[in-house]
């Protein structure tokens, strides 16, 4: 990312303008700058009255914080809401605009997460592998029969 033109040319850029009368594009010129970058600078100063420039980077607070407690209340009251369910109830409610990347980003940097269910085994019915298999067996064995094939090579050559 670029730098910020330095305090002194912005206001020689703005000097030129207001105190000698130029206008933004020749200004622009004179002091090796894009029109632009002149035109914005004086709009600024026309605008707010300020010269300098913009702050860059840093880390900017989530515009969702302010709406923590409708999150976590809306959580509360039905835990499995989708992002984007979320999304739609703080533009209904706060007139906030939200998608659901940052929906995420920002339940996750406040540590509310859902885990659906608790870790278990594929199928609880019908297990997939015999439970008493020992270390290192093959246990795909009986699940494709050997008159079939899975895959477009020739099975072995018969003896």
């Amino acid at each position: 990312m670029g730098k910020p033109y330095s305090q002194d040319l912005r206001d020689r850029v703005i000097d030129a303008v207001e105190r000698d009368g130029m206008s933004r594009r020749e200004a622009a010129k004179r002091f090796g700058v894009s029109d632009w970058a002149a035109i914005k600078w004086l709009q600024r100063v026309r605008d707010r009255g300020i010269r300098t420039a913009f702050a860059m980077g840093g880390n900017r607070c989530s515009v969702l914080a302010a709406h923590r407690d409708v999150l976590e209340a809306a959580l509360a009251e039905k835990p499995d809401r989708t992002l984007q369910a979320l999304c739609d109830l703080l533009l209904a409610e706060r007139a906030v605009k939200a998608d659901t990347s940052m929906m995420s980003r920002f339940l996750r940097r406040a540590g509310i997460t859902f885990k659906k269910r608790r870790w278990s085994r594929a199928s609880r019915t019908v297990p997939t592998s015999p439970v008493t298999a020992p270390a290192g067996a093959n246990t795909r064995g009986g699940l494709i029969p050997r008159a079939s094939s899975s895959s477009t090579r020739r099975g072995p050559r018969p003896t």
